[in-house]
Order: C-alpha cells, then structure tokens, then sequence
C-alpha cells in the first residue's frame, strides 16, 4: 500500500508535535492492527461472558441478566463520555491509549477470577446445590467488568474517527484512501470477530477458561504495544470542542429566557440559517434581549445566554428523530435477550451433536451474524442488482420498509423463542434432566431472526441517524445510537426483574429467576416481549414513521438553502 502524501503543516487541528509527515497508510497500518487485537480481546469476552457468569458464578437467571444488560449498557453510555472527554480535553490518541489501559486492567482481573478458585463460589453440584458468589467476590468481578465498561466508553468513539485522521479528505486522493481504510477497518472487524466467536469461545467452553481467557488479555496487550510504537507515524489533531456543549447550550439559554415575550424579537443568526416551523420554544436561546449580550463586533458575550440559530436548529432536528430512535430501541432489547436468556437456553439444551462433536452454547451468537450476512448478500446481489436489470433503475426497501419488516423480524424472534422454549422445557422435565435432550440447534432460528432484526431494523436506523444529520452531527448520531443500544439494555433488565417480582408473588412460579430453567415458565416472559414488540409496531406505524418523511424534508431544504447560499457567494 503506497503512503498518503496528504498533510499540511498549517493545519490548525495539529498538536506542535504533528508537525511531521502524514499518517497516510504508514499509520493505519498501527491502527488496524491494534483494532484487531483489540477487537479479538473484547468481543472474545463478551461473546461468552453469558457462560462464564452461570457456571462459573452460580448466577441465578434475574442477577446474570441485571449484570449482563447494566454492563452492556454502561460500556455504550460511556461513549458519550469518552467522546466528549476525547473531544474537549485529551485528544483521540490519549483517549484511546488510556482506554485500552484500562480495558486491559479489566481483563487482568477477570483472568485472575479464572486462575483463583477462591474468587468464585463453589461448583454447583449437580446443577442443584448451588452456592451463590459472596459479596466480595461480585465487588471483585464488578471491578474487572466496570474497567472494561470504562475501557470500551473511551475506545467507541475514536477508533474509527482516530483513522480517518491520518488522512486529507479535501482531497480526491485522501478521500479515496479513507473509503478504502473503512474497508479495512470492517474488515479487520469482522475477522476479529469470526475468530473470537469461534476459536477462543470453544477453548473457553471446551478446553480451559483459564487458557481461554489469558488469549484475550495477551491480545489487548499486543494490541497497545502496536499503538505506542506506530506513535511517531500518527497525525494527532488537537481536541476542537464538542457539538454537545453546542447543544446543552441551547437548552440553557432557552430555560433562561423561557419568560422573554419573542414577537419583536431579533436573533442571532450570522449565517442566515433556515428557521423550521417545529419547537419554535427553542428560538428563544438566539433572541437578542439585550444589545448587551453582544460584544463590538457583534457576537454574543456569552454562549450560554446567546446562540445562534444554527444551533437551535441543529437541537431541533435532532429532538425530531427521537420518535424513530425509541421505537429502535425495542429492537434492540429483542437482540438483547437473545445474548443473555437465549444462551440461558442454549446451556441447558443437549449440545453433543451425532459425532461427538461438543458445541460451545456462545457459537449460537453466530446465528444472527450469518443470517445477517445471507439477507445483505441476497438483497444486494440479487434484489438490487436483479432490478437493476430488469427496469434500469436499482429498487430498494425504503427506510420505513426496512425498519418495519426489522419489527415484524422482532415480533417474531419472541414468538418462535416462546414455542421453542416450551419444547425444550417438556422434553426436560420428562427427562429429568438439567439439560434438556432436545439440540441446541433448534434454537437457531430464534437466534437467526435475531440477526434479521440487525440487519433490517438497526442498519436502517443507523442509516437514519447518519444521513438525516449534517455533517458536523456526525458524532452526535452516533452518540444517539449508543444512547439507543444502552437504554434498551437497562430496559431489558427493568423488564426482567418486574416480571421476577411479580410472577413469584404467592409462591408461583417465577417466569424467569431461578439457578434452573426448567423451574420457571420462560415461554410467558417470550410471549410478553412479543406483545410489547406489538405496540412497538403500531407506535411506529401510527406515530413514529411521520418523522423520517419530516426529518427528511427538512434535511433537504437546508441543503438545498445551503447550496443557494454558496450560490450567491
């Protein structure tokens, strides 16, 4: 690969000791390589943390799915921190070395759960007597699994951004080069990812937790010494702000003068923006009050009283898309129970195949990956391209189509999930055994439906974010999206413990709680998810969808208003 020859010492986004020469593909050649590695480590974990907690940990259902979701979601909240930590203070490259440090540190702890038996509580006896983790034990583990949530918060939000860095997309040849490192960078991904779900999760399951877990922290640590040495190669931007403080500046000046009286009023509005008809409340933050909030050349004083009208726009059009986001995030908790109670599943289901052959219950997180893939490929070649053909013209779903067959896909998952569990229970319970005689291959297609709710419903949504903002809202969409994959998961655990709660009062069965699914009435819980994954549906349908043609059209017309402005100049 040829380095890149696109830098400029005169850019002001340069620390001092940028300086130098480009990254070009001189450095990317760090930064995928300890995206690999890093990658490989995490996803080696998570993919099997669901596993390692039930029997390892004795963890009863309620307790795995609170720590599971609450960390899920903890690692995608703290992007937002990371990000504006990155953007304000420390820089991508910081950001990213102190957050492999500390997911390293995470992972060195957890190891260490592994190669002590007395951080764990005893092995349950015959899946019957078993003994649940002390306090100190948790205290222990939460501290490894909170460092790697720290850990992933920081890396999220710059790996990527820290790539296209090294690159010069004012030009033809730069922007060529970055559509190419984005290639690579899935690409890197996807092996990780393949790898960790294969190799490293049968070690664990079948070989030695220990060995298991000492491959992934030896990763991470390669993965850092990687970036420290490709150091000198890298272009380090300066941190230049963050557009949230643009937009929680907004929302203060608003509550300030939330009494001011805006019929005569004049706004702050430099660059002549369009104004939309929508929460016209939030104009307030760029009403002139006074001609005191301005200083002699005209600009406010102070930004957390007076802004622009750019800025409230922007905070317009990005409260407008939340109606679609909350409808995403009922996907995403369908997606959710699948990595934790699906595999609950999975653990208690017969996993020998006919050979002898021993499948690890986290294979079946491969399920939806595949079936994501057979629905990209299949519509890409032969829907697109077949169209193409035929009328001259390519036809694609829609993104109202996309997110609606993504619920449908959802509804369905739940559905299929609640029949295939009441299958696995019987044949259980009229075995006698902990582990059910019927395959853990029957669990596919829920699994598999899974991976039609990504492909379907969260590309389109991820889609929706990143083209309907502009362009210096990139970070925010994606900053909303892990808002969105977050709050499904402290959702997904809510739900669980009121149905705990509520199901076991009386001394009934408990739909979902206990040490043994066989003891609880998990098809009950199913079907509840596929009812609210129902009203998901027509809230979105009825209410939600309006917003993509709204958001659209005011997408549009800015651009438009954009390229007339550029016009007359």
């Amino acid at each position: 690969m040829a380095e890149g020859s696109n830098s400029s010492f005169d850019d002001p986004r340069l620390s001092p000791s940028s300086k130098k020469q480009p990254g070009g593909w001189r450095a990317v050649k760090y930064i995928l390589a300890n995206e690999t590695f890093e990658k490989l480590a995490s996803m080696s974990l998570i993919a099997n943390m669901t596993v390692y907690l039930k029997t390892k940990y004795n963890m009863e259902g309620v307790l795995l799915v609170n720590v599971i979701n609450i960390w899920s979601g903890t690692s995608s909240f703290m992007s937002i921190g990371g990000a504006l930590i990155s953007d304000m203070f420390l820089g991508r490259y910081l950001m990213l070395l102190y957050g492999s440090i500390s997911s390293l540190l995470g992972m060195m702890i957890l190891t260490i759960t592994v190669i002590v038996p007395k951080l764990r509580p005893p092995t349950c006896i015959g899946q019957i007597n078993c003994i649940d983790p002390s306090l100190w034990q948790l205290s222990i583990l939460y501290a490894g699994l909170t460092l790697m949530a720290i850990g992933a918060g920081s890396i999220r939000p710059c790996n990527i951004a820290f790539g296209a860095d090294q690159f010069n997309t004012t030009t033809k040849e730069g922007r060529s080069q970055l559509e190419s490192f984005f290639n690579w960078w899935y690409f890197s991904f996807t092996f990780a990812l393949v790898i960790a779900l294969t190799a490293v999760v049968y070690i664990q399951t079948n070989i030695s937790w220990v060995i298991g877990f000492a491959i992934p922290t030896a990763c991470l640590l390669v993965s850092i010494v990687i970036f420290v040495i490709g150091h000198h190669s890298y272009i380090i931007v300066k941190p230049q702000g963050s557009v949230f403080v643009d937009l929680v500046k907004v929302i203060t000046a608003a509550t300030r003068k939330h009494r001011l009286d805006c019929s005569r009023c004049s706004f702050y509005d430099p660059d002549f923006h369009p104004r939309t008809k929508q929460l016209r409340c939030l104009e307030k933050a760029a009403a002139i009050a006074d001609q005191n909030e301005l200083d002699e050349d005209g600009k406010p004083k102070n930004g957390w009283r007076l802004c622009n009208i750019q800025q409230v726009e922007n905070l317009k059009l990005l409260l407008g898309m939340m109606p679609v986001c909350l409808a995403g995030i009922g996907c995403f908790m369908t997606m959710d129970q699948q990595t934790t109670i699906g595999i609950l599943q999975a653990i208690q289901s017969n996993n020998v195949l006919r050979s002898g052959f021993k499948i690890p219950p986290g294979w079946m997180g491969l399920s939806p990956m595949i079936a994501l893939s057979i629905w990209i490929s299949t519509y890409e070649i032969l829907w697109v391209l077949q169209t193409k053909k035929l009328t001259g013209k390519a036809k694609r779903l829609t993104m109202t189509q996309r997110i609606n067959i993504g619920l449908i896909s959802a509804m369905a998952c739940s559905i299929v999930a609640s029949f295939i569990e009441k299958k696995r229970r019987t044949a259980a319970l009229k075995h006698g055994s902990f582990k059910s005689p019927m395959s853990i291959l029957m669990l596919l297609p829920q699994f598999a439906l899974s991976g039609l709710v990504e492909a379907f419903a969260t590309v389109a949504i991820m889609e929706y974010l990143t083209t309907q903002l502009p362009e210096s809202m990139r970070t925010v969409a994606g900053a909303i999206f892990f808002i969105s994959l977050s709050m499904a998961s402290y959702l997904n655990s809510m739900l669980v413990n009121i149905v705990h709660k509520t199901t076991k009062k009386g001394g009934k069965t408990s739909w979902l709680g206990g040490h043994n699914l066989n003891n609880d009435k998990l098809e009950n819980f199913y079907y509840l998810a596929a009812s609210i994954e129902a009203f998901n549906f027509l809230y979105f349908n009825l209410y939600a969808r309006r917003f993509i043609a709204t958001s659209c059209t005011i997408n549009e017309e800015s651009k438009e208003d954009q390229h007339n402005n550029e016009d007359q100049i």
